[in-house]
């Protein structure tokens, strides 16, 4: 579903991000990306966003070489992608529901299928009885499952989180943690970025790790802790 060839990415500045970049993510599988501040997992999940193009090297994804998709197409396969901020990025003047419908109503979803789908997304993640709070009437947590609802409502191939946990306590986290799962169960790909130890160690997934801009291991069923930060 998703392969890097020999990626390299070196910012105009001359900052290099990534040194050969090579590794393959499965369809449904759920993958960590691990490192320092610094490692280069931001400037990985951009490319997969197709936010920029690498210097030199092959991103694919569903089969599409995005080092030579055309402007005009990148707007279409970004709805195939929910992404997941650790800073929220919600319309703080709009409620929960209109929240999540907005992201249905940018693909130009029909108002029949907004009004059946942004309920059933609400209610599997717990906000169904929140609809009508504004997002700052919620906890962070809350919020952080807005974030996913929003991300999961056009029911996309592929799930980006880049730090999701980043701002809430533990036991918040685990359930984010569980939402994710579950999404990824049912059959989504789902690839984050974090410092969590504690999750990573505990739900035993796939684990990329890297260090100044190179991977220095991938494990299957990895820890963190294997990993000294």
């Amino acid at each position: 579903m998703i392969e890097l060839f020999r990626v390299n990415m070196v910012y105009p500045n001359g900052v290099v991000a990534l040194k050969n970049i090579t590794f393959t993510i499965e369809r449904s599988e759920f993958v960590f990306m691990v490192g320092a501040s610094g490692a280069g997992k931001s400037t990985l999940i951009r490319l997969l966003g197709r936010e920029f193009l690498p210097t030199s090297g092959r991103i694919r994804v569903f089969g599409k070489d995005l080092t030579k998709m055309r402007r005009r197409e990148i707007p279409l396969y970004r709805r195939s992608i929910g992404v997941v901020f650790q800073d929220f990025r919600l319309l703080n003047n709009r409620t929960v529901y209109d929240n999540v419908a907005f992201a249905m109503r940018v693909v130009g979803a029909p108002s029949r299928e907004i009004r059946k789908r942004v309920p059933e997304v609400l209610a599997m993640v717990g906000l169904e009885k929140k609809a009508k709070r504004k997002p700052p009437e919620l906890s962070g947590g809350e919020q952080q499952r807005v974030c996913l609802a929003r991300a999961i409502v056009n029911q996309p191939s592929l799930i980006i989180a880049d730090e999701p946990t980043g701002n809430l306590d533990p036991d918040t986290s685990m359930e984010i943690m569980e939402l994710l799962e579950t999404i990824n169960i049912r059959g989504t790909t789902v690839i984050m970025a974090t410092h969590d130890k504690q999750i990573v160690d505990a739900m035993k997934k796939r684990v990329i790790a890297l260090e100044d801009g190179q991977v220095v291991r991938d494990e299957q069923r990895g820890a963190y802790s294997s990993y000294d930060i």
